[in-house]
This record gives C-alpha cells, sequence and structure tokens, in this order.
C-alpha cells in the first residue's frame, strides 16, 4: 500500500507546489522599470544620446529646450538666406525717409539684386528704376522702381542706405538737365548741383518722403551709385516687427552690436558746393536700418543706417 496521501498522483509531492509558489513569488518581487518612465532613464542603460533627450532632470530639460530653439532659429535663418542669398536677409528699419511705403520699426526682407528680376531691368543689373517702372507698370512698395540697399560712395566702412532707384546715368551725363524732376531741383543747372555732370555710370536714388535726389543733398550723402556698391533690393515689408531690434539697439546702447558711425560720410565733388536742403518735416533726411540674423531680431549681427 502506498504511503502517498489519498487524491494526490504517483510519485507527486506537496513539496514541488510549494518550491514553484517559491521561486513564482521571488520574481514577483522583483522591481521592472515602466519604459514610460523616463525619470528612470540612465547613461549607463540608456546611452549619452537617449538620456539627454528623455530624462526629466530640471537642468538637462532647460538646456533641451535652448538647444531646440536654437536649432529652430538656425533653420528658418538657413531657410531665409537660401531665398534672400544675402546676410543678413532681415533690416529694419530706423527713420521716416522712406514713408508713406517704409515706417520706422519695419522689418524688410531683402534679396540679392540677380534675383528676382523683373522686365525692364537695367542692363547689367536687376535693378528696375522708377523712370522704367513708369513704364512697364512695376511698382515695390507702392510706387514704380526698386528700392535697393547700397553702401554711400562704395565706402565699406559706411552703414548702408535704402531708397528707391530713380533712374540711370551714363558717365558725364548732364543728368539734371535731361531726367531730373524739375519740382525735386527747381531752376537749378548742372553746374549747381553735385555729381553733375554724372562722375561715372549709376544710379540716381531717392527716399519716397525726402525732398530731393541723394546726388543733391536731399537725402543721403553719395556720389551716382554704382552697381557694385549695391548689397540687395527690398522685396517684402513685415511691420513693426523691427521695433524689436530697435528696443535691444537702445537698451544696451551698442553693447551687443557696435554702433554705427554718428556722422556720414561726405562727399565733395571738385569746383562744386553742396546746396543746403531742407528736410521733411519732423524726420531726418537719412533713414537707418539694423541687420537682423534671420529669426533672431534682438541679437542680429550688424546695424545700417541710413
Amino acid at each position: 500500500m502506498s504511503g502517498s496521501s489519498p487524491g494526490s498522483p504517483p510519485g507527486d509531492s506537496g513539496d514541488d507546489d510549494h518550491d514553484r509558489s517559491d521561486r513564482n513569488a521571488g520574481r514577483s518581487q522583483t522591481p521592472s522599470r515602466d519604459p514610460s518612465d523616463s525619470d528612470a532613464v540612465t547613461i549607463e542603460d540608456d546611452g549619452l544620446v537617449r538620456w539627454f533627450l528623455k530624462t526629466n532632470d530640471e537642468n538637462v530639460t532647460i538646456a533641451r529646450d535652448v538647444l531646440s530653439s536654437v536649432a529652430i532659429v538656425g533653420l528658418v535663418a538657413l531657410l531665409l538666406f537660401g531665398v534672400s542669398g544675402i546676410w543678413p536677409p532681415l533690416v529694419a528699419v530706423e527713420s521716416g525717409s522712406m514713408e508713406p511705403n517704409m515706417y520706422r520699426g519695419d522689418l524688410i526682407f531683402v534679396v540679392e539684386e540677380e534675383r528676382f528680376v523683373s522686365d525692364g531691368a537695367v542692363a547689367g543689373t536687376g535693378i528696375v528704376t522708377r523712370e522704367h517702372g513708369q513704364e512697364t507698370d512695376y511698382t515695390k512698395f507702392g510706387n514704380p522702381g526698386d528700392v535697393i540697399v547700397f553702401r554711400p560712395n562704395g565706402d565699406p566702412t559706411q552703414t548702408p542706405v535704402i531708397h528707391r532707384a530713380y533712374f540711370w546715368v551714363e558717365n558725364n551725363e548732364r543728368w539734371v538737365e535731361t531726367k531730373a524732376n524739375e519740382e525735386l531741383v527747381g531752376d537749378a543747372t548742372c553746374q549747381e548741383v553735385p555729381n553733375c555732370p554724372a562722375p561715372h555710370a549709376g544710379f540716381i536714388t531717392k527716399g519716397d518722403n525726402n525732398p530731393g535726389y541723394d546726388q543733391t543733398g536731399g537725402g543721403a550723402a553719395t556720389t551716382v551709385v554704382k552697381p557694385e556698391w549695391i548689397t540687395g533690393k527690398a522685396q517684402y515689408r513685415i511691420p513693426w516687427l523691427g521695433h524689436v531690434r530697435l528696443t535691444i539697439d537702445r537698451l544696451f546702447g551698442g553693447m551687443i552690436v557696435p554702433p554705427s558711425p554718428t556722422t556720414p560720410l561726405e562727399y565733395t565733388q571738385p569746383a562744386t558746393t553742396l546746396p543746403a536742403v531742407p528736410e521733411a518735416a519732423g524726420l531726418g533726411s537719412n533713414a537707418e536700418l539694423a541687420g537682423i540674423a534671420g529669426g533672431t531680431v534682438a541679437l542680429a549681427a550688424g546695424r545700417y543706417r541710413r
């Protein structure tokens, strides 16, 4: 007669059941990591990259947010540069010489002059003058012709000017007598006006709100603008956004970006004198620009004055 308990299968004993129960209990007591628990992420188990992306450590989270913001701004800046072809592709208007088509605090997107060229551009350039714009019905910022950004007298130490290209003149052309608007030059003759005859071929420019041509002392102090002095042309206007950069400049007073020269470069043509031309009421004759590096309006590199 067997010594096993009644109802137990032959060869089995209660000890086996107890052993299995003990092993299962031991496994259930072993802690398991929830994959969704980012606090459990460690460099040893997950690697440096995964840990940096998943951890909830406060310092790492701040660093991650900063790097993400920088990456987004950098991407936007690269896209703007790709379309524009120049750097910085955005400038903030600092005065009213182009009103009512550009106001102080507007942000202007500028491109290389060879891009988005319209019919009627001056040969060898991508610029349509006001004169040709009237003939072809081409307008930019409320008036015929392109608005260009250029360095006065081609001087790299001077900050750029943004004004409209009015017409093209040839070397030695007596443009005051052939092309100038009498309302802007009055009864003046070529001998009485600076830069006439034209010292070289180039553009005659003017701010839309200024009383006269730049080349006659009615705006920026510059001679006839050569094509190689042009750094870009204005394409689009974003109202008010430029105030961010202007505020930063005012608060920090050039600590972030060195201030631009406060005195415009003088241009003197032999045997002529520069007549005094009154400025537009309440406005300086030269509008100012501040360069904006991509989407980082407050930390733009470079400052522009006109």
